[in-house]
């Protein structure tokens, strides 16, 4: 289980920018007009060998005109709320603001660690000036440029003394941990209760501190598995809150610590961005996943065709990943929810499958004889052996090839798609690596 590192800050203290420098992307385009685009809020770092994520809060304000401290205070809230460290930016060039100033009078109630970071120290005389946010009653400010560097390593260093242990050794790895995720009223709630039925056969609660997901254990309908228990379906949500915002970063954790994610999505309204950002966290974890077209009762004409039509649809916007499960189903008529269940754990072993490498190369050679990659500039690329890794996380194929870097992405699709069609991997991701023979 990762930890989870939030930035917050008023807008333009560099949030974005020391979001890239922490995820190592260039993702965010720091300039660009507030809130176009919500995919790239969240990303993995790494250090001394730990993994975590980091949330820039700041991308999820709405055009920045009229960011106002109610809109800010939200997000500070929601960090507090989701988050295992925060860093708050002040800018040293600007000073204390009575927006930063606020900010810190949260903060400093808030029960969670919390980094003060001093940005845009560019130069070596302005940290002097760093001084004045002692003010802030936070304790040191960190000296940090984001833009250059300058104090990254310091700020990491302290950032992982904050963290708290991982607590996911305590669960049993085998069995499968599934996730149901997706927007706010989609039905969440109500599928989970589906699955446990009104009598809660749970076994056993496994929670790290009080914050975290729980682990909630089932041995129900012949499955044996775990259910990811998101703060958001156990504690409701306040109705006035930007939701479209908090179901994406209440997910975060959830989808972190499952095998095989649930995404229900509401039959009444089709796919909304919201959703895609849902996906767009599964796919970036690299997590199995069912989809869950709910409230399928609501719909009147459903048409011969209706469902495939639906499909068709839904496959389309999330290209270019089609090979999952997708499944009506109707919590309050209790519609197929067994499905769903049977689908998951197909899904987990899917994700566990190893194939002989004899019965790979025997079936993928003569194919990719028949239709090799195309040359380049006059070269003949060859592929003569394929192997699948062991002990990945998902399965991952690598092709042994003479000019690996020339096999481009038309063809390592090409190359997936072969697999899927001649082994069930039907709602897992799986990884094609083309190396040097």
């Amino acid at each position: 289980m990762g930890n989870i590192v939030a930035i917050v800050g008023r807008p333009n203290v560099g949030k974005s920018t020391l979001f890239n420098r922490l995820t190592n992307s260039r993702r965010a385009i720091v300039n660009e007009e507030a809130g176009t685009t919500r995919d790239r809020q969240y990303g993995k770092s790494e250090w001394c060998g730990r993994e975590f994520s980091v949330i820039d809060t700041g991308g999820w304000v709405v055009n920045s005109t009229d960011v106002f401290e109610e809109e800010i205070k939200r997000h500070v809230l929601l960090a507090i709320e989701e988050s295992d460290v925060i860093l708050f930016l002040v800018d040293v060039q600007n000073g204390v603001t009575d927006l930063d100033i606020h900010v810190a009078q949260i903060l400093r109630r808030a029960d969670k660690p919390v980094i003060l970071v001093s940005n845009k120290t560019d130069t070596f005389e302005m940290q002097y000036q760093a001084a004045e946010f002692y003010k802030l009653g936070l304790g040191d400010p960190f000296i940090l440029s984001a833009i250059n560097g300058l104090g990254t390593g310091e700020l990491l260093d302290e950032l992982m003394k904050h963290f708290k242990p991982d607590v996911s050794e305590e669960i049993e790895q085998e069995l499968p941990r599934f996730a149901v995720v997706g927007r706010p009223n989609v039905g969440k709630s109500s599928m989970i209760n589906a699955f446990i039925g009104e009598d809660r056969t749970i076994v056993t609660d496994i929670a790290g501190t009080t914050r975290d997901s729980i682990y909630s254990r089932f041995n129900k309908f012949g499955h044996d598995f775990y259910l990811v228990d998101t703060a958001g379906i156990r504690k409701k949500a306040k109705v006035n809150e930007d939701l479209e915002y908090y179901s994406v970063v209440r997910s975060i954790r959830a989808i972190e610590n499952s095998d095989v994610c649930i995404l229900m999505l509401d039959a009444t309204r089709g796919l909304e961005s919201q959703d895609l950002n849902i996906f767009s966290l599964i796919q970036k974890n690299k997590k199995g996943l069912v989809v869950c077209v709910n409230k399928w009762d609501l719909i009147d004409n459903k048409e011969a065709n209706d469902i495939k039509k639906i499909e068709k649809a839904i496959r389309e916007r999330l290209a270019p990943f089609v090979d999952f499960p997708i499944i009506f189903t109707s919590v309050l008529t209790k519609q197929r929810i067994l499905k769903v269940l049977d689908t998951a754990v197909r899904v987990f072993e899917n994700k566990q499958r190893k194939v002989p490498t004899a019965k790979l190369n025997e079936l993928l050679l003569p194919l990719i004889e028949n239709y090799p990659p195309p040359a380049l500039k006059g070269k003949y690329i060859k592929i003569k052996y394929v192997t699948q890794l062991p002990g990945t996380y998902i399965p991952s194929f690598v092709f042994f090839a003479n000019l690996p870097q020339y096999v481009k992405e038309p063809y390592r699709r090409f190359l997936e798609n072969k697999i899927r069609a001649n082994w069930d991997f039907h709602g897992t991701p799986i990884n094609i690596f083309i190396r040097q023979k």
